[in-house]
């Protein structure tokens, strides 16, 4: 078992990225799709359900669809980054609404922080995010070693 601090695994230079919106945000996020479709062209798209159907009917870019939130999308979306086939999130939510699945929401930000993977909630963020110079670019993320911190942890116990 590694022991270092950090595990580190690279985003490649071709990202699979999430697209996700909440009902009164699809609009805004496709419309953001369409004013970045030269750079989204370069990667993989992925998102969950009607929000992956109307960016894929209305820009004809490819878009694999995973459920819709409220059916599990958002978790599945989790469990890919947990798995490494997801290498960031445009999550364009809207913070005025209850939504049904908001445990799944706070899910899927924390596994998103965990793997440090860049994830945007708004069109500033996400502006920023796509206009990066490391979108062409291999990059190297790391994240914490949780399994030496959880060892490091028990042999506190042990030594008490």
């Amino acid at each position: 078992m590694v022991m270092d601090d950090y595990i580190h695994i690279p985003i490649p230079r071709q990202k699979t990225i999430a697209l996700i919106a909440h009902d009164n945000k699809k609009e805004e996020l496709v419309s953001w799709v369409k004013d970045n479709l030269k750079v989204l062209r370069k990667h993989f798209l992925c998102g969950t359900g009607t929000t992956s159907r109307i960016i894929s009917e209305e820009t004809d870019l490819p878009v694999k669809s995973y459920n819709s939130g409220p059916l599990g999308g958002d978790q599945q979306i989790g469990s890919r980054i947990v798995e490494g086939r997801i290498d960031m999130v445009i999550f364009f939510w809207d913070p005025l609404a209850a939504q049904p699945h908001d445990p799944d929401v706070k899910a899927l930000l924390r596994i998103a922080a965990v793997y440090d993977i860049p994830i945007a909630n708004n069109r500033a963020t996400a502006d920023f995010i796509i206009s990066s110079t490391l979108m062409d670019e291999e990059y190297d993320r790391k994240i914490i070693n949780y399994n030496k911190k959880m060892i490091e942890r028990v042999s506190k116990f042990k030594d008490k």
